[in-house]
């Protein structure tokens, strides 16, 4: 149990600070592992993961644990340990390490570092960041903001930061972002039905970022999700005006112990 969880004016500074550190701590670890080299493994879910996930999401829990002391975590790499008496009614973490790790393993650019705080089951804080990008956004209590950050550095050190706003789709020019991973049947049916014939497909949760700075206009999600796939994007989405809700029109909730913290079908959208 953490208690009474200060959000005031300072306590907020002080968590961004924290959280935007954490992730460029990890996005430096990442990119470190990359050039060395490193070994692929296969998790029971037949998912690759490599030991720069693995101290990605050490790194975040060391930084956040200072400012956010007790505070329960789900992250993937362990998001089956540690989670006795977890309560999904108290604040919690929730940490994707390396969210696209595939496309870490090809030498893509797009994998991000992912992490969120939840109040109330609902991300208030997301942040994802891109260090391969030096691309850093935030979506925070219904604000949103992107800049560009070195891997490493801190929130001193952060140019060109400018407001996210998700764009009224045109009439002529309808534009989603899928996965490019994931796109089964029933989402690729989905998008063919669509206004317009675009479509950006992007590895890891920067789709949600794609939309949240007003480059497309809908993320349909059918395959399975994590919540530590959606959380931070949601945050950064909704500060930007844009919604994320099930199938049924329902948002998301998250802390779904139930359900192994996998969730429903969704989709994401901007504005209109």
């Amino acid at each position: 149990m953490m208690g009474m969880l200060d959000l005031g004016p300072d306590a907020r500074a002080e968590i961004l600070k924290v959280f935007t550190q954490a992730v460029s701590r990890a996005g430096a670890i990442i990119l470190a592992h990359r050039a060395q080299g490193y070994t692929v493994e296969t998790k029971a879910d037949l998912s690759p993961v490599t030991i720069a996930d693995r101290e990605s999401e050490a790194a975040i829990l060391a930084e956040v644990h200072r400012v956010l002391p007790g505070i329960a975590v789900i992250a993937e790499e362990s998001a089956a340990r540690g989670l006795e008496g977890f309560d999904a009614v108290e604040p919690f973490l929730v940490i994707d390490p390396i969210d696209g790790t595939k496309e870490f393993i090809e030498g893509r650019s797009e994998f991000t570092v992912n992490l969120a705080l939840i109040v109330d089951r609902r991300p208030i804080i997301g942040i994802i960041y891109a260090p391969a990008l030096e691309s850093l956004y935030v979506g925070a209590f219904g604000d949103a903001w992107t800049g560009w950050l070195a891997p490493g550095e801190d929130l001193r050190a952060l140019r060109g930061r400018r407001p996210l706003r998700c764009r009224q789709p045109e009439a002529e020019r309808f534009v989603a972002v899928a996965s490019r991973k994931h796109l089964d049947a029933e989402t690729r049916a989905f998008l063919d039905d669509l206004p317009g014939d675009e479509c950006i497909f992007r590895g890891s949760s920067i789709k949600f970022c794609i939309i949240a700075d007003g480059q497309a206009d809908m993320y349909p999600r059918f395959a399975p999700t994590s919540e530590w796939d959606t959380a931070a994007g949601e945050a950064i989405l909704v500060g930007a005006g844009g919604s994320l809700r099930d199938l049924e029109g329902k948002p998301l909730v998250y802390g779904k112990t139930e359900t192994g913290f996998l969730n429903p079908g969704f989709i994401a959208r901007g504005l209109g």
